[in-house]
């Protein structure tokens, strides 16, 4: 069984690419962000009713590690499993190309949840995030 609880196909856009005609690396932090963000939206939450309430996700450190470049046009997959450690969430995504399974990029993302502007742990996350943790 695999250990990613969430996937997002995409497929890179031309402007996503640098002059070496492989997306520039900044862009993966867009792919990794958009599947977080779609994965949050599969659960149930939203980021603009959570800031409403006074709740802030936000990114307390990331890791990357490059490993096959992706093209225009490519397709690929963005997993990503959960586990939480304190009161940080901790997403360990991996971007796969479609065509053939190879590993992109391997990243963990830290985040944090800032609740009424205090760092503090946050109880709607546990609700929607139990079934994966």
């Amino acid at each position: 069984m695999s250990k990613y609880i969430y996937e997002l196909t995409l497929k890179v856009r031309d402007y996503e690419c640098d002059l070496q005609g492989i997306v520039n690396n900044a862009n993966y932090q867009h792919y990794l962000e958009h599947t977080r963000h779609e994965f949050l939206a599969s659960t149930g939450g939203d980021f603009a009713s959570l800031h409403q309430q006074g709740i802030d996700p936000v990114v307390a450190r990331i890791n990357m590690a490059f490993k096959t470049p992706l093209k225009s046009g490519d397709e690929f997959v963005s997993r990503l499993y959960l586990k939480k450690e304190g009161i940080k969430y901790v997403f360990y995504q991996d971007i796969f190309r479609k065509a053939d399974e190879k590993i992109v990029v391997k990243a963990t993302v830290e985040t944090v949840c800032v609740v009424n502007g205090r760092l503090s742990e946050c109880v709607l996350f546990e609700e929607l995030f139990k079934d994966f943790l």
